[in-house]
């Protein structure tokens, strides 16, 4: 809830927040198998990894910044908690909501909106479905 507040009033996800995330899901994810984790270390790597790719080739292609570096943080932190499997659901339920929004709020070019926020529903939807509170 916090990174949400924090991306809607100043369009950032601190370090602070996100890196801890990630590292706690690692963590949790060896407590709870008893060894490596290794789909939730995948997760946490592509999700950043596809995410700072696309927000790098953005970057370049209209010299504006189109998706930061704490949104591949915080996806990476999704792939730590739900493993690499869910990055794509989790992807594609954040980009709906913000599409949904945006489309009844009256879309208008340039517009930037914290998609962040989206992110973190997503995840923990998928958090919620995935740990059998469905």
């Amino acid at each position: 809830m916090l990174l949400c507040l924090i991306d809607i009033r100043q369009r950032r996800l601190p370090d602070v927040i996100t890196l801890p995330l990630i590292a706690a899901g690692l963590i949790q994810g060896a407590l709870e198998l008893g060894g490596w984790p290794t789909a939730r270390i995948v997760g946490a790597c592509l999700g950043f990894g596809v995410f700072w790719v696309i927000g790098e080739a953005f970057w370049r292609w209209r010299g504006i910044e189109g998706l930061g570096q704490g949104d591949a943080k915080l996806l990476a932190g999704a792939g730590a908690w739900l493993g690499w499997t869910a990055l794509p659901t989790v992807v594609l339920v954040a980009s709906l909501g913000a599409l949904l929004m945006e489309l009844g709020q009256g879309a208008v070019a340039g517009r930037r909106i914290a998609f962040g926020p989206w992110l973190a529903g997503a995840f923990w939807l998928y958090w919620l479905w995935q740990s059998g509170l469905r």
